[in-house]
């Protein structure tokens, strides 16, 4: 098997991090020029092409294949530093670029358990880029190969790569006083959620429908929806009046208890089904990553197999 360029196999995962060849220079500290021809010899060695120069930039199919080994690379060069540090403290430098762990996780999870499980991994020097992205992309983050982990709806692993349940974070329908009470008085209800705004993430956020129509015992419902991309965005746009939105529980759980949201439909909630995906390799830092999420995870989600016959959503942002 072929030996490739280390500083190859970076140049090639910084354009296609990057997005583009001039970033990818000013991160690497080198000339556009240089990362042309390191990119350039590395698909002489391949002997195809592994970048498809277009906006925005594509790494090909052997490009895909050439960036999981250099995430590889890092992750092994990753846990050497830390077995380093171990054995003699203060001798190996502090993680760098080339080192830092990826991972994809959904915003709302960000916004609640995910930061304070990760919070002791960055305390002790792990370098991390958390990506985040809609469920569906942060499964294609890890199937490109762009990541080591995500965390997902989808169960099913990849091949080659391992999962683990985390469990289920329930979702509420919620608005503010003000608005419950001047627009639904009553909650909200089969014949009253075609006249209201919701608030959603983005168009793929299908959390808003999946709620109502579940709830509403509907097959196919149409909402009108303001878009706010940002998981504490959306509670902010809720708090001032804006609409009603479906949310993670655990996010407005306080505002809940102090009345500046009200919940429009107690004891209905959406429980969505969230699952670990990483890299089935030996490795102490995957292995601390694991750890660490699924034991945060366990702590204030419910566990999946309790769910009975409620309905687990297919779709999370």
């Amino acid at each position: 098997m072929s030996t490739f360029d280390p500083d190859a196999l970076e140049c090639l995962a910084a354009i296609v991090e990057e997005g583009g060849f001039e970033r990818a220079a000013v991160r690497l500290s080198i000339t556009q020029s240089a990362v042309s021809q390191r990119l350039r010899s590395l698909e002489e060695q391949v002997g195809t092409v592994l970048i498809v120069r277009s906006r925005p930039l594509k790494a090909t199919i052997a490009g895909h294949l050439l960036l999981k080994h250099a995430m590889q690379m890092r992750l092994l060069r990753a846990d050497l530093e830390r077995g380093l540090k171990e054995l003699a403290p203060g001798v190996a430098a502090a993680a760098g670029e080339n080192e830092r762990i990826s991972i994809a996780v959904n915003a709302d999870s960000i916004a609640t358990w995910a930061l304070p499980a990760l919070t002791p991994l960055v305390q002790q020097g792990m370098g991390l880029e958390i990506i985040t992205d809609d469920q569906d992309f942060t499964f294609e983050w890890l199937r490109e190969g762009r990541v080591l982990g995500c965390v997902t709806t989808l169960h099913s692993a990849l091949r080659s790569c391992k999962v683990e349940a985390l469990g289920s974070m329930r979702y509420v329908a919620v608005a503010a006083p003000g608005f419950a009470a001047q627009r639904c008085p009553q909650g909200l209800n089969a014949h009253n959620f075609s006249k209201l705004p919701f608030i959603a993430f983005n168009r793929k956020d299908d959390l808003q429908t999946e709620f109502v129509a579940r709830v509403c015992g509907l097959k196919r419902i149409a909402l009108s929806q303001i878009y706010v991309p940002s998981s504490e965005g959306q509670v902010r746009a809720v708090l001032a009046g804006w609409g009603v939105s479906v949310l993670p529980e655990l996010k407005v759980r306080e505002s809940l208890r102090s009345g500046s949201l009200v919940e429009l439909m107690p004891g209905h909630s959406l429980p969505v089904a969230l699952y670990w995906h990483c890299w089935n390799l030996n490795s102490a830092l995957l292995d601390a990553l694991t750890g660490a999420l699924t034991s945060a995870a366990g702590e204030v989600l419910a566990p999946s197999n309790q769910l009975g016959s409620e309905h687990i959503a297919t779709r999370v942002v």
